[in-house]
C-alpha cells in the first residue's frame, strides 16, 4: 500500500484548512507569533525550503534541528522535507560531546537552534542557523523567496533520522520513511478520530518521535491546533485558556494530578458523598473547571501507568488513553481504549500491525514482536544492528517482554535485557518492582537490578529519595530507614520471590540519575551495587 509523502498530506491539510491556527505559542519566542494559519505556515515552510536550497542542501542530506518545541520549529521541518532532505531532530538539552557525536553520525550539514545552544555544536562544517535571530546566521535573514524545489518524493524516501535514547549505552540513527510516519498517523485515527476541531496540549517534545508523531505530524495530519508546553505549573490554566481537548503527558504527571484531585474530593464531606455516590458528576465538574467541558481524554506514554490512577479518572468519566511504541515503530505500536476497564493494558495493536509472542516462558511471558508498515527501513549506517532486530519476515524484535491476553490486548512487562532470573530460576521484571516502588512518597527515582552473590542473583535497589517530604515528616536525619519501612510494607503487593530481601539491598544515591533524552534510566551505567555509575 502506497502513502501520501508528509508535504503531500500538510499541502491538502492547507488546502482543506488555510485559515485554521495550525500551530501555537504558549509563551514568547523572538520573532514569531502567538499561533499561525496553516496557510502562513505553508509559506514560511516554503521560505525555508528555498533557504535550504541556497545553501547547497539537496535531497538525501541531513539537516538537524536542535529546539523546544515553536512555530519555527515546525516550519523548519515542513522546509526540509519539502526539498527532500532528512530531518535530524536532537534533544535541546544535550550536552556538548553528545551533540557533537550525533552532529557528526549523522552528517549532519546545516542545525536549526537557539543562538544560546551554538557554544554545544560544532563550529566547523556546520552551518548553524538562529531560531531566536541574535548571533550568527539569523532564520529571519536566511529564508528566501522564488520558485520552490518539487523533488520526486514517494513514500519510500527517508523522512526523519531518529537516535534512539539509548538506555544501554548505544544509540542508534533510526530511518523513519515518509510512508512509515504517515501510515503511523492513520492508524491512530482510524481508531481514534481526531478532527479540525480538537486542540492538543503536549508535554511530549518534538525531537523525541512520540511527541513529533501525534503532537505535531498528527495535528498538521487532521487540522486540529498543536501547542506544547513544559511548564508543568502552567498545564491546568493552559487547558482553560486553549479549550484542550486532547492533552498528551507521562504517568508521573498523571499520577500527581489524580493524587491532587483526589486529595480535594476527600477533602469535604461532600465531595466523599459525590465520589462514591455518583463519580462521573465529579467527573464532569473536574472537566468543566479544566478545560470548560472540552476535554475528551488523557493520553499517556513513555512508561507504565498505574492502573490505579487509569481506573480511577476513568470512572470519573475522564478517558485516560494508555500507549506502547518504539522509536523504530513510527512510534505507536498499539494503545487501549480511553474508557478500558483492564488495568495495565495498551490495547490492541493499531490496525495493519502484527504482533506476537516468542520464547514464551511459563507465565505466558515473552518477546513481544511486530511487524507492519510503521516498522522502521533499519538503522543508519548499521547493517549489523538491523539484522539484529528485523528478520528475514520483516517482524522487529522489540526487545520488550509482554503478555497478550485471550482478546489479543498488550500488557507489558519489562526490557528482556532487563530481567533478573533468580536461582531458583523464576524471573523478575525490574520494572513492575520499580513502579510498586515509585508511589511512595519518599521516592524520587528508583533503579531495581540484580547483583550476584554467592553465586547466585539478588534483587537490589537504588533509590533517589525525595529528601523535602521526609524532612517534612522529620525523616530526613533516618531517610534509610524510612524508606526501607515503606518498601517493606509496599512490597507485600509483590510476590514473594520479587521483594528485597535486606535494608542492605537499598542503596541512597544523593543525585538523580543520569538519564536519556527521553527521560528512561541509563542502566548501563550501574553495574556495581553502590549506586554509583560507572565511567
Amino acid at each position: 500500500m502506497a502513502y501520501l509523502t508528509i508535504p503531500a498530506y500538510f499541502a491538502r491539510s492547507v488546502s482543506k484548512f488555510a485559515d485554521r491556527a495550525a500551530i501555537g505559542n504558549t509563551r514568547p519566542h523572538p520573532g514569531e507569533p502567538d499561533a499561525i494559519t496553516f496557510r502562513d505556515l505553508d509559506q514560511l515552510s516554503a521560505r525555508v525550503a528555498c533557504g535550504l536550497v541556497d545553501l547547497g542542501v539537496q535531497q538525501g542530506d541531513r539537516v538537524a534541528i536542535m529546539s523546544r518545541p515553536r512555530i519555527r520549529f515546525a516550519a523548519a521541518l515542513l522546509g526540509i522535507l519539502r526539498i527532500g532532505a532528512w530531518m535530524v531532530p536532537l534533544d535541546p538539552t544535550l550536552a556538548k560531546p553528545e551533540a557533537e557525536t550525533l552532529i557528526a553520525e549523522s552528517g549532519a550539514k546545516v542545525v536549526f537552534a537557539p543562538g544560546k545552544l551554538f557554544d554545544r555544536l560544532p563550529t566547523e562544517g556546520l552551518i548553524r542557523i538562529d531560531f531566536d535571530d541574535e548571533t550568527g546566521m539569523r532564520f529571519s535573514s536566511f529564508l528566501r523567496a522564488g520558485d520552490l524545489p518539487t523533488p520526486e518524493l514517494t513514500d519510500a524516501d527517508i523522512a526523519v533520522l531518529a537516535y534512539t535514547s539509548g538506555t544501554t549505552g548505544n544509540s542508534k540513527g533510526v530511518l523513519l520513511s515518509h510512508g512509515n510516519l504517515v501510515a503511523d498517523i492513520e492508524a491512530c485515527i482510524t481508531v481514534m478520530p481526531i478532527d479540525e476541531n480538537d486542540v492538543f496540549l503536549t508535554i511530549a517534545p518534538w525531537h523525541h518521535i512520540l511527541g513529533l508523531t501525534t503532537s505535531l505530524l498528527l495535528p498538521l495530519y487532521t487540522g486540529a491546533l498543536a501547542l506544547y508546553t513544559d511548564d508543568y505549573r502552567a498545564i491546568a490554566k493552559l487547558l482553560e485558556k486553549y479549550g484542550v481537548t486532547v492533552f498528551i503527558g507521562v504517568p508521573k504527571l498523571y499520577h500527581a494530578m489524580y493524587e491532587k484531585l483526589m486529595n480535594q474530593v476527600r477533602g469535604n464531606l461532600m465531595g466523599r458523598i459525590m465520589l462514591r455516590l455518583a463519580p462521573r458528576l465529579v467527573g464532569n465538574k473536574v472537566k468543566q473547571a479544566l478545560t470548560g467541558g472540552k476535554l475528551r481524554f488523557f493520553v499517556s506514554g513513555s512508561a507504565p501507568l498505574d492502573p490505579n490512577v487509569s481506573h480511577g479518572f476513568r470512572r470519573l468519566g475522564i478517558g485516560l488513553l494508555e500507549g506502547y511504541g518504539l522509536t523504530e515503530t513510527s512510534p505507536v505500536v498499539s494503545f487501549c481504549d480511553p474508557f478500558s476497564p483492564k488495568g495495565g493494558s495498551v490495547g490492541h495493536p493499531l490496525p495493519g500491525i502484527e504482533g506476537k509472542l516468542i520464547t514464551t516462558r511459563a507465565d505466558g511471558v515473552g518477546e513481544l514482536l511486530v511487524r507492519g508498515p510503521t516498522v522502521m527501513q533499519g538503522y543508519y549506517n548499521n547493517e549489523a544492528a538491523t539484522r539484529e532486530v528485523l528478520d528475514a519476515d520483516g517482524w522487529f524484535h522489540t526487545g520488550d517482554l509482554a503478555l497478550i491476553d485471550p482478546d489479543g490486548e498488550i500488557f507489558l512487562k519489562g526490557r528482556a535485557k532487563n530481567v533478573i532470573v533468580l536461582e531458583s530460576g523464576k524471573n523478575v521484571y525490574p520494572e513492575e518492582i520499580e513502579w510498586e516502588f515509585s508511589r511512595i512518597p519518599y521516592i524520587e527515582e528508583v533503579l531495581v537490578r540484580g547483583e550476584e552473590e554467592e553465586g547466585h542473583e539478588v534483587v537490589k535497589a537504588i533509590v533517589y529519595p525525595n529528601m523535602e517530604r521526609l524532612r517534612a515528616v522529620g525523616h530526613a536525619d533516618d531517610a534509610h530507614d524510612a524508606i526501607w519501612q515503606e518498601i517493606k510494607r509496599r512490597q507485600q503487593r509483590l510476590a514473594p520471590h520479587k521483594r528485597i530481601r535486606r535494608k542492605s539491598d537499598v542503596v541512597l544515591v544523593d543525585a538523580p540519575f543520569p538519564k536519556t533524552s527521553t527521560m528512561d534510566i541509563k542502566r548501563h551505567l550501574y553495574r556495581g551495587g553502590n549506586g554509583i555509575p560507572n565511567s
